[in-house]
């Protein structure tokens, strides 16, 4: 388990690793951060500022005509509902609008004086007035620059190009160009203050210019639920800024109250296109009434239904009593005209006639009289006689006369019956009537109150278009906010170019640092293997001009680093008590990463503590030890030098080739070091280097020399190392930094754990000043001067 104090340790080492992984490019962290504030101030005096603008007005919400259907709006159905603020803003910021803005500003042309180093653009009183002669349309399409100069008050240069020569024209006069001709005039009254200037005249198309400035104005609202809305604009001239404010504003009432009375119009057009269609139908519809009621012959069916019902019953009535009357005529006269003698007639029987009273009276007075002369006389009496005449005559003439009543009362009944019939054919069929008379009558006020209603709305819409107000209504016009520059802002452009003079250098080396996969010194070469195999130490990357091999009593930083290697070497091979543990190879994993520079340096700072030291070259395929050792032409006993072409080839494969024969004595900076060369390159070194001859020449070697140094090939590369190194000790494994990746590492690792490679540890090679460890750091006992920390 991990203690907490160690932990502790392990996060403020790893802190100052991350810490120290930057502060060692402090120089590029400056270097940035002065460059990065050059182009902030550079910025700072070339770039052009640019100044606020604002206003603010409120959408006024139309009650009246808030809608293209509001003349409709007590009907309840397609009622259209106010703009919201978020679609007016939109509106507002129309690129519709910005056209029109452009349009009447004229921004799309502009007259720029150049200067020395920027240029500035001339928005009010300008020096010139350009007049197109082409149609506004090609104008407001055309992409054009040229260039003029007012080299007098008559005339002035033209070119369409800055450095081409000018053509002179006189003002007033046509100039041809390829959107049309221009004619150049003097604004009096600001020409002479421009006199000798050059200016640059600019004309875009007028919808590009309107996306500029649609792009650069902000339209917010005051707050979520407000409808006031706040405009702003940022441009190089603040005049124009303004401007283009208030002309936008007005673009967008005049716009809306255009809309509204287009659709007041159309409302209109609508309106009296119905009203004349229903017209029509009204007409249609009171001529259908009228035929109806025509073919009915009825004016009034209520009246006429209860007239029919008044008139129905008294005809009834009377009806019932003709009827009656009938048949007491039609009795009486049967009773008279019968066989009954003379007897008295019945009197007031019901009928009306006064005639047929009296006749019977007197009928009735002449059977009494006649009776009472029966009894005293009998019926041939010339009186009873006369009585039966007077009472015969009197029957005749009340059978006629109730003969005449009979038709007349039957006649009666006839008209009685047929009023009657009518009355009822009038009261039944009142109610079918009066339905056809209803659907007509209803179809006939719809059409009417339709009719009536169009009418109306035809005037509200006409009064509502006539009394519409503005969309918005300004609170603050068009005004400069401030009198300084809100871009470019010194102090966030000076301290974010200082953010990102710290920032870019942080990233490059954070990136740098991320996608890093090679070794670089010892400490990363010690976190990477875990100490599963010790690492001896770092040399110091050398320049062109720094020397390749140590000498005596140097006291560089490569041979400090080369003295900790033999001191911690010493310390392995005191270790083992067996044999004399002196055989050490020194290989590496590709060629270039310094194992023969390492190999003639090593030897050379063994042999300075006055030990008899032995390097061979056992890299057979591409030998580098030349390069390092001069061959002498005489040896230090006065004998001839032995040729550099016999070596280790030659030893492996010719029995008669003695040790003797080719090892070499180098005197070096008074060190005596032996050398064996590789010899010449053969055509099968990894047979040779399997014979036992080179067994048998390690262990002669071994006994006669306290070190004896094998400079083999590469491991990664060959197998020739990996054939021989059962007979080493020590197999230094040399990595460069900043070449060798971290993956590579595992090759040696792997083969150590195998049993193939003994005595395996590492050595970094080519580690740079900043990155080397403790001496590197402290500079303790180095020959040469630290430079101080404000030098590079």
């Amino acid at each position: 388990m991990i203690s907490k104090s160690n932990y502790s340790f392990q996060e403020d080492s790893n802190l100052k690793d991350v810490i120290k992984t930057y502060s060692k490019h402090w120089k590029w962290f400056i270097i940035s951060t002065f460059f990065m504030l050059t182009c902030a101030l550079i910025y700072l005096r070339y770039a052009i500022p640019e100044y606020a603008s604002g206003a603010k007005l409120e959408i006024v919400e139309d009650k009246n005509s808030s809608s293209e259907l509001s003349a409709f709006s007590d009907l309840q159905i397609l009622t259209g509902g106010n703009s919201s603020v978020e679609d007016e803003m939109q509106i507002l910021n129309s690129r519709s609008n910005f056209i029109d803005v452009v349009k009447e500003l004229n921004l799309n042309v502009k007259l720029i004086a150049l200067g020395t180093i920027k240029n500035s653009e001339v928005y009010t009183n300008k020096p010139i007035k350009i007049n197109f002669i082409s149609n506004d349309s090609i104008i407001n399409e055309a992409s054009f620059t040229f260039f003029i100069e007012l080299t007098s008050a008559n005339s002035f240069g033209y070119s369409l190009d800055i450095d081409s020569p000018s053509k002179i024209f006189s003002y007033g006069n046509k100039v041809s160009t390829e959107i049309g001709d221009i004619v150049l005039t003097p604004n009096l009254p600001y020409f002479k203050r421009y006199l000798g200037k050059k200016f640059k005249i600019s004309i875009n198309p007028v919808y590009s210019v309107a996306e500029i400035y649609q792009e650069k104005i902000s339209i917010v609202p005051s707050s979520e639920t407000s409808k006031v809305l706040s405009l702003s604009l940022q441009d190089p001239i603040q005049k124009k800024a303004i401007d283009i404010i208030d002309v936008l504003i007005k673009t967008y009432n005049k716009n809306a109250i255009a809309d509204k009375k287009m659709v007041a119009d159309k409302t209109a057009d609508f309106i009296n296109e119905r009203i004349r269609e229903i017209s029509t139908d009204l007409t249609s519809t009171d001529q259908i009434a009228e035929d109806f009621k025509a073919s009915k012959g009825i004016t009034d069916i209520a009246s006429e239904a209860n007239l029919a019902m008044n008139v129905g019953a008294s005809s009834r009535q009377e009806l019932d009593n003709a009827k009656m009357q009938l048949n007491i005529a039609s009795g009486v006269k049967e009773f008279v005209s019968g066989e009954n003698g003379y007897e008295v007639l019945p009197t007031n029987i019901g009928l009306s006639d006064p005639t047929i009273a009296n006749t019977t009276a007197k009928y009735n007075e002449l059977v009494s009289e006649r009776n009472r002369l029966l009894q005293s006389a009998d019926e041939k009496n010339p009186i009873v006689v006369n009585l039966d005449q007077q009472l015969n005559s009197l029957k005749k003439s009340m059978t006629s006369s109730l003969e005449g009543i009979e038709r007349n009362l039957g006649m009666q009944v006839n008209n009685l019956s047929g009023q009657l019939a009518r009355m009822n054919s009038i009261k039944y069929s009142a109610p079918r009537n009066q339905r056809e008379l209803t659907d007509i009558t209803r179809q006939q006020q719809t059409t009417e109150s339709l009719y009536l209603y169009l009418l109306q709305k035809r005037e509200e819409s006409q009064i509502s278009a006539a009394s519409s107000p503005e969309q918005s209504k300004i609170i603050d016009n068009a005004h400069a906010i401030g009198n300084k520059p809100v871009t470019p802002r010194k102090s966030i452009t000076i301290l974010a170019a200082f953010m990102l003079g710290i920032l870019v250098p942080f990233g490059v080396i954070y990136v740098n640092d991320l996608m890093d996969d090679k070794i670089h010194n010892k400490v990363g070469l010690e976190k990477l293997l875990q100490n599963e195999v010790p690492v001896l130490g770092e040399l110091p990357k050398l320049s062109k001009n720094e020397s390749k091999i140590m000498i005596n009593n140097d006291r560089s930083v490569l041979s400090e680093a080369l003295r900790i290697i033999r001191t911690n070497l010493d310390f392995l091979i005191n270790t083992k008590s067996e044999n004399k543990n002196n055989i050490i190879y020194v290989t590496s994993s590709t060629p270039g990463e310094g194992k023969t520079f390492l190999s003639s340096n090593l030897s050379m700072v063994l042999a300075s503590t006055n030990k008899r030291v032995l390097l061979i070259g056992a890299d057979i395929r591409n030998p580098k030890l030349y390069n390092f050792f001069v061959h002498p032409e005489i040896d230090k006993l006065g004998r001839k030098g032995r040729s550099k072409d016999v070596g280790l080839t030659e030893f492996l494969y010719d029995d008669n080739v003695q040790l003797k024969d080719i090892v070499n004595s180098m005197l070096a900076y008074n060190n005596t070091i032996d050398v064996i060369y590789s010899g010449k390159i053969p055509l099968n070194p990894s047979e040779l280097l399997m014979s036992s001859k080179f067994k048998l020449l390690l262990d002669e070697v071994s006994e006669q020399y306290d070190y004896v140094i094998v400079d083999t090939a590469p491991l990664l590369v060959v197998t020739d190392t990996l054939l021989i190194s059962k007979y080493a000790d020590h197999t230094l494994y040399v990595v460069r930094a900043g070449v060798t990746e971290n993956r590579v590492i595992d090759y040696p690792v792997s083969l150590m754990k195998e049993g193939k490679v003994k005595g395996l540890s590492f050595i970094v090679n080519g580690v740079n000043d900043f990155n080397l460890g403790y001496g590197g750091k402290y500079g303790y006992g180095y020959g040469k001067s630290t430079s101080k920390w404000w030098k590079f």
